[in-house]
C-alpha cells in the first residue's frame, strides 16, 4: 500500500503531528496513522475539518487522499461480510449505534446553522448510491460493512450542533439509511435487528417531519409481521402508515404501497372484500405521472400489482385467480427476489392442487437462486412452501425438494 506522501508532507510542513491531528478531530492517533499509510481514508464528515487544519481546499485534500488509491487493485465489489465477519460482534455494534443515534435524535437544534452544505450533499449522494447498489446486487448481505460505515458518519454528524434546517436534513438522511439497514437484515432473516432499524428510521423521519418516509418505515416494520403471518399485529401499524401517507406528497406512490401491504394483511385474515378494496386503492398508482418514487426507501411504481394480487389470491385460496395474476407477473422484468417469490407462489398453487410436476417446475429455480444468493428472503419463501408439501411427500422428488429446503434453512440459521 502506497503512503500518502503529499498528505504527510503537508502535515509536517505545518508542524502538526499525528497526535495533533487526532486531538483536533476527536479520533485515535492510530486512525491518522492509517490515513497517512493509505490503509484507510478519512470519513466524509471529517474531511472539511481536516482540510481546514491543513490549510488547503477540499479538492486539494481529495487529491492527496486519492494518491494511495493509484496502487490499489480494481475493486471487485463490496466486502462480503456474509461469510467472514463475526456476526455477534457486528450485531452488538449495530445495536450500540442504534441506541446512540436514538439519543442523538433528541438533541435540540441551535439558533445559528453553521453546517457544511457540501458534507450534507455528500451524504445525500452516498445514500442514493447505496440504495441503487442494494437494488442491483443479489447478495444483499455484502453491503453491511459500507452501510454501517455510512451510519457511523451520519450518527457522528448528528452529535454536532446544527440549526433547524440542517438538523431536519440529517434526521431525514438517518431515517433513509436505517431503512436500508433494516432491508439488509430483513433479507438475512434477522427480523429483530430489522425491526430495531425500522423503529429508529421511523423516529428519525418523524423528527424530520418527512411524512412519506415515516410512512414507509412503519410499513416496512409492519411487513415483518405480515411475513411471519402475524396479520393482526401488522394492521394497526399499517393504519398509522396510511394516515401519514395522506399527509405526505400526493404525487408520490406511498399511499398506494401501504394499500398493497394492507391487502396482504386482509388476505391473511381471510377478508376477501377488504383485500379487494385495498387492491383497488393500490391501483390508483397507475394514474400518477412523473417521478412517483425516489428509488430508495420508496420504489413502488405499480409494476408489482400483478404479483401482489396473485399473492393475495393464493393466500385466500382463490387458485385460478392467483395463477392468472402470477403468470402475468412472470412476463415482466422481475428482480431475483421478486421472481423467486412469484415462482414459489406458483409452486404453492401446484401443491394445493396436488400436482407434483407443477411444484417441481416452479420450485427448482427458486432453490437454485436461494443457494446462489444466500438470501434469507428467498429461503423464507421456500420454508413457507413446506407445509403445503406434506401431502406429496410420498413422491421421491418432492421429498428431496423438502430435504433440500431443510438444508437451506439450517445453513441460513448457522450464518
Amino acid at each position: 500500500m502506497a503512503a500518502r506522501r503529499r498528505l504527510i508532507t503537508r502535515r509536517r510542513d505545518l508542524g502538526l503531528s499525528q497526535e495533533d491531528i487526532a486531538a483536533s478531530l476527536g479520533v485515535e492517533r492510530s486512525t491518522v496513522g492509517r490515513w497517512d499509510s493509505g490503509e484507510t481514508a478519512p470519513a466524509l464528515w471529517l474531511r472539511p475539518r481536516l482540510a481546514k487544519l491543513l490549510e488547503i481546499t477540499r479538492t486539494e485534500l481529495g487529491d492527496m487522499i486519492a494518491e494511495a488509491d493509484d496502487d490499489r487493485p480494481a475493486a471487485t465489489g463490496w466486502p462480503d461480510l456474509a461469510e467472514n465477519d463475526d456476526m455477534a460482534l457486528y450485531r452488538r455494534d449495530l445495536l450500540r449505534m442504534i441506541s446512540l443515534a436514538g439519543a442523538l435524535l433528541a438533541l435540540p437544534a441551535v439558533e445559528d446553522d453553521l453546517a457544511d452544505t457540501d458534507e450534507v450533499a455528500g451524504y445525500v449522494r452516498l445514500n442514493s448510491h447505496l440504495w441503487q447498489t442494494f437494488a442491483l446486487t443479489s447478495a444483499k448481505a455484502t453491503m453491511r460493512a459500507v452501510v454501517c460505515e455510512q451510519l457511523r458518519m451520519l450518527t457522528a454528524s448528528l452529535s454536532q450542533r446544527h440549526g433547524p434546517a440542517t438538523r431536519r436534513r440529517l434526521c431525514a438522511l438517518a431515517g433513509d439509511l436505517f431503512q436500508l439497514a433494516g432491508e439488509i437484515h430483513f433479507d438475512a432473516s434477522d427480523y429483530t435487528a430489522a425491526a430495531h432499524c425500522y423503529t429508529l428510521a421511523a423516529e428519525a423521519s418523524e423528527k424530520a417531519a418527512a411524512f412519506d418516509q415515516w410512512a414507509c418505515a412503519l410499513t416496512r416494520h409492519a411487513f415483518i409481521s405480515v411475513y411471519e403471518r402475524k396479520f393482526t399485529d401488522a394492521a394497526p401499524m399499517l393504519e398509522a402508515a396510511a394516515g401519514l401517507a395522506r399527509r405526505g406528497d400526493s404525487q408520490l406512490s406511498t399511499r398506494y404501497w401501504v394499500a398493497v401491504v394492507q391487502a396482504e394483511t386482509f388476505a391473511g385474515q381471510g377478508k376477501l372484500a377488504d383485500c379487494q378494496r385495498a387492491l383497488g386503492r393500490a391501483e390508483g398508482v397507475l394514474e400518477l405521472h412523473g417521478p412517483m418514487h425516489n428509488g430508495g426507501w420508496l420504489r413502488f411504481d405499480g409494476s408489482r400489482l400483478a404479483e401482489e394480487r396473485g399473492t393475495c389470491y393464493a393466500t385466500l385460496g382463490r387458485l385460478d385467480l392467483a395463477e392468472a395474476a402470477l403468470t402475468d407477473a412472470l412476463r415482466q422484468d422481475l428482480s431475483t427476489r421478486r421472481r423467486a417469490s412469484v415462482l414459489t407462489d406458483l409452486a404453492t398453487i401446484g401443491a394445493q392442487r396436488r400436482d407434483p410436476d407443477q411444484v417441481l417446475v416452479h420450485a427448482a429455480p427458486v432453490l437454485a437462486q436461494a443457494r446462489a444468493t444466500k438470501s434469507g428472503v428467498i429461503t423464507s419463501k421456500l420454508r413457507g412452501l413446506q407445509p403445503q408439501l406434506a401431502p406429496l411427500l410420498a413422491n421421491k422428488q418432492i421429498a428431496r425438494l423438502n430435504s433440500d429446503i431443510n438444508g437451506l434453512v439450517g445453513a441460513s440459521a448457522a450464518r
